[in-house]
């Protein structure tokens, strides 16, 4: 039985669905038990609520989307707003209930303009399929959280996803020229243009991005594009200890080097990766560093050639260098199969996300190593060491009331040594409910309550997203 919020009674649930059938059509609405299960939880698949959405629909138009803000502020009714769901912190979770907004049918590329380096595209669109269609014409969309294939672009906008790429790059903030959003009450707004400059008033756009859906509701955005790199190579340099792969990379970069990513995997993430899914890395070295290099020909040789050279002067053991596509994709499926890989360790895989300054990143790998037999957890640390951003993965039993109590504290203890080196708590997963309890001791009460006085102008019933971030 679903289980009825103050707000919603049983009797109004049937007029509720009814309405949205009204919008949108009996086609696209869920409403059965059965179905509305696998919208309660994403993709961390912890439940933080007994809570099922009450209703699941899919919007086809802005103007649907629109009518149904309208409605649901009318009557207080919580929406949430999901895409693929691949969130690991429970952005789309329905703690209150409510009505699930999935954006799988506001999945168009509107627009490719190679005049402009721009496209516009509705919040649907997977982010890998983006990628493709543009590199057809000669473009590039660096963002690509490692589940590109299936995430989309308003779930990346929502979190500001960045991924492997983002060291160089940066994350979807700086691709996101304009949003069309349309707010609690349904008014429907464009945040910016279609511009690379534009200072005329607040930044609205860049309040949007990051937002998890709790200011409003994005139905279509204009992304900024740039040339693709005429080619790029990889290679894996494996090192005896953490510290020593660190300080590789900050060679690298003091040699006025900038390579597309620089990834950290550890050993126990490689000795995972090969138990499942074999593709010939070295499993005795305490770290590896996966780096991408891209530009024209010449400078990509070049860059590697230097790259090689400073990582042996590092004490690099040895150097996994593509010789081919073929060895390039290889290289690129360990990296990428790591979340698969912990998966078979244990019923469940959380992936945590905490952000520190480059150099305290052996500090943060060791004190995580240090929590983890702690609390007798098993961890695989792995990350976007160019930007400091690591992503510990978890992997236990949720069922095992003593392992999820083990992994709350030790969650707890991640966070706060990420804040005591100089950290914040997340770097493209977000806050969600998994991290909002965490908020004050991330930031002061004056910031704190700044950000609720922007929450209550933009949602003043507080139906967008309740329960996350704030």
């Amino acid at each position: 039985m679903i289980t009825q919020t103050k707000e919603i009674t049983p009797e109004y649930d049937s007029k509720t669905i009814a309405k949205l059938k009204q919008i949108v059509g009996k086609n696209n609405v869920i409403s059965d038990l059965e179905g509305l299960y696998a919208y309660s939880f994403d993709c961390a698949h912890i439940p933080f609520s007994k809570e099922y959405p009450r209703v699941v629909v899919f919007p086809e138009n802005t103007q649907q989307v629109s009518e149904i803000l309208k409605f649901a502020n009318r009557h207080r009714i919580p929406v949430i707003e999901r895409g693929a769901a691949t969130n690991h912190a429970g952005g789309c979770n329905p703690v209150k209930g409510g009505i699930i907004l999935h954006f799988s049918k506001m999945n168009k590329i509107l627009e490719i303009s190679n005049q402009d380096l721009t496209c516009k595209v509705q919040p649907g669109v997977v982010v890998g399929d983006l990628q493709n269609e543009v590199s057809k014409i000669g473009l590039f969309f660096p963002p690509d959280p490692s589940n590109l294939a299936v995430s989309t672009i308003g779930g990346g906008i929502a979190l500001s996803s960045g991924g492997p790429r983002a060291f160089k790059y940066g994350t979807f903030k700086d691709y996101v020229l304009d949003l069309e959003v349309v707010l609690a009450d349904g008014t429907i707004i464009k945040t910016g243009a279609q511009t690379v400059k534009n200072v005329t008033g607040y930044n609205l756009t860049q309040l949007i991005v990051g937002s998890e859906g709790t200011l409003a509701v994005i139905t279509e955005a204009t992304l900024r594009l740039i040339p693709k790199p005429e080619t790029t190579n990889v290679l894996m340099a494996y090192f005896n200890t953490i510290e020593e792969a660190v300080n590789a990379v900050s060679t690298i970069i003091n040699n006025h080097l900038t390579p597309s990513v620089v990834d950290l995997i550890d050993q126990k993430t490689v000795q995972t990766i090969e138990a499942f899914y074999p593709t010939g890395m070295l499993c005795d070295k305490e770290a590896a560093l996966l780096i991408e290099i891209d530009g024209d020909d010449a400078s990509v040789k070049h860059q590697q050639e230097k790259i090689i050279s400073l990582c042996m002067e590092n004490n690099a053991q040895y150097i996994d260098c593509a010789k081919d596509e073929e060895h390039k994709k290889r290289i690129w499926t360990s990296r990428r199969s790591a979340f698969g890989a912990c998966a078979q360790l244990a019923p469940n895989v959380i992936t945590e996300d905490v952000v520190v300054p480059r150099s305290k990143i052996a500090e943060l790998s060791k004190g995580i190593i240090e929590i983890s037999k702690k609390y007798n957890l098993i961890t695989m640390i792995m990350g976007h060491i160019g930007d400091g951003n690591i992503h510990p993965n978890f992997a236990l039993d949720l069922r095992d009331k003593k392992q999820k109590q083990n992994f709350e504290k030790a969650k707890a203890e991640l966070f706060k040594l990420a804040l005591s080196l100089g950290g914040t708590l997340s770097g493209e997963h977000g806050i969600g409910c998994q991290k909002a309890s965490f908020l004050p001791i991330a930031l002061d009460k004056t910031t704190l309550n700044l950000m609720i006085q922007i929450k209550k102008v933009f949602d003043p019933n507080y139906i967008l997203n309740p329960e996350k971030m704030l």
